[in-house]
């Protein structure tokens, strides 16, 4: 492995991993750190004494580890926002807008998005949310109390 890459120790512990307190193995944390600083996986194997494949399922795993982790802090941070709006599927992106301010208006909450910027957020909640001005996607938008908003893909179940 290069001598010039870095110590997974090392940064594990400069940005305070603590594998009690994490939804990410020990193994996992220590390959995202190098991952997130460009080491190819071959070298992090040979480091780790494993194959390619093993430390391509690690990654692997501990990425879908962290997207859950997001999705249960955005869930946890809805149950609280005051404002709540469902976006369905077909709607005109420029809609939107109007119905988030017309919500916060009902909730006594100032957005702190002008039109465009709500409708950019919205566009950038996935790939494949929004087509030309249409939304592809059933939406959840939320505005906490301090006026910022939150988009996230409502869960195929519902």
């Amino acid at each position: 492995m290069n001598g010039d890459a870095p110590d997974a120790d090392a940064l594990l512990s400069k940005v305070g991993f603590d594998a009690a307190e994490s939804v990410l193995t020990r193994r996992q944390a220590e390959v995202l750190a190098l991952r997130e600083r460009d080491v190819p996986q071959a070298d992090i194997a040979d480091r780790l004494g494993t194959s390619r494949a093993n430390i391509s399922k690690v990654e692997s795993s501990a990425r879908a580890n962290v997207r859950k982790a997001r999705e249960t802090v955005a869930f946890a941070d809805a149950l609280r926002a005051p404002v709540h709006v469902t976006v369905e599927a077909g709607t005109d992106l420029y809609d939107v807008p109007d119905a988030v301010y017309d919500a916060a208006d009902d909730a006594n909450v100032a957005v702190s998005l002008s039109a465009p910027e709500v409708m950019k957020r919205v566009s950038e909640v996935g790939e494949d949310a929004v087509a030309d001005r249409e939304v592809s996607t059933r939406l959840l938008l939320t505005v906490d109390a301090d006026g910022d908003l939150r988009v996230r893909a409502a869960p195929d179940d519902e």
